[in-house]
């Protein structure tokens, strides 16, 4: 008899802060679920590490948001603060390219969370799984989250 091993993803917080709920989160977009789900971060440090091994598969040119892709097919979109499309590119770096292949806790991005709140924006960051109607993501952690240590969720295909 043959064992299929589960697909099941884990994913490590991407920025060190405070877990949040994506309900509690300040734009409509992300708290209502319609981009999926997933969960946020009040950040207290400007650094995204990578939340899983796998590629970045877009990074927006105003550099405060990228997506990400595992080898098992989940796809992940890691959005700085609110709004801070707004911003254009000010106050971000992105240390990765399109294409580029990483490994879970590399440095993607680094901000400054001073100056998104001084342009009137929110630092709390969305982490969000556009497919999540084909996974089942399962919150393992909350509380005081550790960017690149800290286990946040694991994801599974439903089928």
């Amino acid at each position: 008899m043959l064992f299929w091993r589960k697909k099941k993803v884990e994913i490590l917080a991407p920025i060190t802060g405070e877990y949040l709920p994506l309900e509690q989160v300040p734009d409509q977009v992300f708290s209502q679920k319609i981009m999926g789900d997933g969960f946020a971060v009040n950040p207290e440090h400007g650094e995204v590490v990578s939340p899983v091994d796998g590629e970045v598969i877009h990074l927006f040119p105003t550099k405060h948001a990228l997506g990400l892709k595992t080898s098992k097919g989940l796809e992940i979109l890691v959005h700085v603060g609110i709004d801070t499309v707004e911003l254009n590119g000010e106050g971000f770096t992105a240390h990765v390219s399109e294409g580029d292949q990483v490994k879970a806790g590399q440095k993607l991005l680094t901000f400054d969370i001073e100056q998104i709140k001084e342009k009137g924006k929110s630092p709390v960051s969305p982490i969000i799984f556009p497919q999540s109607a084909d996974w089942q993501l399962q919150i393992e952690n909350q509380g005081k989250l550790i960017a690149g240590t800290t286990l946040v969720a694991t994801a599974e295909p439903k089928k």
